[in-house]
């Protein structure tokens, strides 16, 4: 129904995001990857959608890439794994890692999902694998990072930052809504960013 909602990022939660298009705020869940190339809280976001209906609720899958979209198409419908499954596969690993995972016949590494277990990685693996190829998993993975750049190309330092922010025992749900709040250039120093991380944390 939706290919995409493109809005201002309204609001950051610990699994979704809200997109205000037109004076409507549409809840997406994301997978955690999601969040390291969100723009700030107040600017425009692009997010391609999967829309999702079951008797009891309609729901909003959101990415950053129409590729993205369809390789979380393939997991839910791999048997036994639901929409839930699939956005926890897909925030343990990028949809490439994933890709080279299952050519790897790597249940290991699809089984790090929470929710995931050894069995259901190895039925993504038996299910998926003939979908998939190794030459065009490497050139997804080169479109994917330059597409991925484009959108914040300051995510290493982010991602260092969050991290840092973590093992000082902040969550990452507040790593993340300190950071939104903070311009990051890729020519900032990690240091400079957790210093005004810390200093906004002390007000919060």
């Amino acid at each position: 129904m939706y290919a995409y909602i493109k809005g201002i990022l309204a609001e950051i939660t610990e699994d979704a995001i809200i997109v205000e298009n037109q004076g409507i705020g549409y809840e997406i869940a994301v997978p955690g990857q999601v969040f390291d190339y969100l723009p700030s809280v107040g600017e425009e976001v692009k997010i391609y959608t999967y829309h999702y209906v079951r008797e009891d609720a309609i729901l909003l899958y959101g990415f950053l890439t129409k590729e993205d979209v369809r390789i979380f198409k393939m997991l839910i419908g791999v048997s036994g794994i639901g929409p839930k499954g699939a956005l926890s596969i897909l925030s343990v690993l990028s949809t490439d890692d994933l890709r080279f995972a299952i050519l790897g016949d790597d249940a290991k590494a699809i089984a790090k999902a929470p929710g995931v277990g050894a069995k259901t990685a190895q039925r993504v693996i038996i299910e998926l694998k003939d979908k998939l190829s190794l030459e065009d998993a490497f050139e997804q993975k080169l479109a994917n990072q330059a597409q991925k750049a484009e959108l914040n190309p300051a995510v290493g330092v982010k991602n260092e930052a969050i991290l840092a922010l973590t093992s000082l025992g902040y969550s990452q749900s507040e790593a993340l809504k300190v950071l939104q709040g903070i311009e990051i250039s890729p020519d900032d120093q990690v240091e400079d960013v957790l210093k005004m991380a810390l200093k906004q944390m002390a007000f919060l």
